[in-house]
């Protein structure tokens, strides 16, 4: 085909205004060509943990905004894709899908719940994507999930070693009886079998043994459970639950005047806790507490804490939690690993990537925490300490320093 000299001289007209309109207007930049590097989370900003995800979202927001601020990672800038899961495992599973897919993560932070965290952790597998829990302490998740799954937290049967002697001692406790949160996996097992058999191995009668004493999520009304708790007159009460459903617990104790001891696990572990009834001592186990003596964590909690204070929705005198701690610790082990790999975040690298950051977590010694050093376990919990604290009168104070591993921390 052969053009007129007036066709040739309008394609050099269009032509050049095209070269003119790239030259003055260029393409954004793809992430190919910036590096960001994606990082994944999944906490529950909704639901019967809803407290604990907002607190989880603002603490990385923060730490986004710290990060980027200093210039990113390896050049690159940091982003962190936050979905709700609302405590609901299949919409862990469903987010940890998504991130992997269509958000093309590096790696995830999260679940938070040990629920979550059975349906979560497998697709972790499928998918090859490293991802680690800030809260999860059943026995044996991640352990039952290698190598793609991790937890920045500590099996609640090892802690419930440690804290269960101190309570003993502490109290003088010969009896406990057991109420529990039925419908959460780790305060089940918290309640029917971590407890029940530490207790007898100190010389504890637990009275209700063969009628443990239950409650769904979300109940309101536990007087009925705690009248019959109060009429096996127990000299120490267990609560598995979390905070949330454990405030409940304590003050309709309060209100039957059944004002003992009560022990638990790591989900009790918040300041509502201490509001709810002061006269009554609570015992539990903690990797991280917002009063603590370290000078890390206590510039943790300077920053964070106007923060979350600031935030609607959440109480005015919240204070970071030590999930808040765990997940903070978790994507700076993940900006670690991307600075130790010379990870660019290019999508083409993806793979290869995500299995950089596999294999650096798996072979973690001695990172820096909040609250002191942290490695993994060839079961994929971490090997951190941890602190047997007692709250009463409105503060938590550390009565007794543990370790997960067995080597020492």
């Amino acid at each position: 085909m052969t053009w007129s000299p007036l066709q040739n001289s309008r394609a050099a007209m269009i032509a050049a205004v095209a070269a003119f309109a790239l030259a003055s207007f260029p393409p954004t930049p793809s992430a190919a060509q910036t590096g960001e590097i994606r990082i994944g989370a999944i906490v529950p900003s909704s639901g019967p943990f809803a407290e604990w995800g907002r607190t989880n979202t603002i603490t990385l927001q923060m730490l986004e905004e710290e990060v980027n601020a200093a210039g990113g990672v390896n050049g690159a800038k940091l982003k962190i894709t936050i979905y709700d899961d609302a405590a609901k495992p299949a919409q862990a599973a469903n987010s940890l899908r998504k991130l992997a897919g269509d958000d093309q993560v590096l790696a995830v932070a999260g679940p938070l719940t040990s629920s979550a965290c059975e349906v979560a952790f497998p697709v972790a597998n499928q998918t090859g994507v490293t991802t680690t829990s800030q809260a999860s302490s059943k026995p044996g998740v991640a352990a039952a999930n290698r190598p793609w799954a991790f937890r920045n937290t500590v099996d609640e049967a090892v802690l419930a070693k440690v804290s269960v002697p101190y309570f003993q001692k502490t109290f003088g406790i010969k009896s406990v009886g057991i109420i529990y949160d039925a419908k959460d996996a780790v305060s089940t097992a918290i309640a029917t079998r971590i407890m029940p058999g530490v207790m007898k191995e100190n010389g504890v009668q637990v009275l209700n043994a063969d009628n443990l004493l239950s409650f769904n999520t979300g109940e309101l009304d536990v007087s009925a459970q705690v009248t019959t708790l109060k009429s096996l007159n127990p000299a120490g009460v267990i609560i598995g639950a979390d905070y949330s459903q454990a405030v409940t617990v304590l003050r309709e104790m309060k209100r039957q005047g059944l004002t003992v001891p009560v022990i638990g696990g790591t989900p009790l572990i918040s300041s509502a806790i201490l509001s709810a009834a002061p006269e009554i001592p609570v015992v539990a186990p903690a990797t991280f507490y917002a009063t603590m003596d370290q000078a890390s964590a206590k510039a943790f909690v300077a920053k964070l804490q106007p923060r979350l204070r600031a935030s609607s929705g959440l109480p005015p005198e919240i204070e970071p939690s030590m999930y808040d701690a765990n997940i903070y610790e978790t994507v700076q082990m993940y900006i670690e690993a991307v600075k130790s790999a010379g990870i660019s975040g290019k999508p083409g690298e993806l793979e290869a990537a995500r299995t950089k950051v596999r294999d650096h977590m798996t072979n973690l010694k001695n990172f820096q925490g909040l609250a002191g050093p942290i490695s993994f376990q060839p079961t994929g919990d971490a090997a951190k300490a941890f602190y047997i604290v007692q709250g009463q009168n409105g503060a938590w104070s550390t009565k007794e320093r543990g370790c997960s591993a067995a080597g020492g921390c």
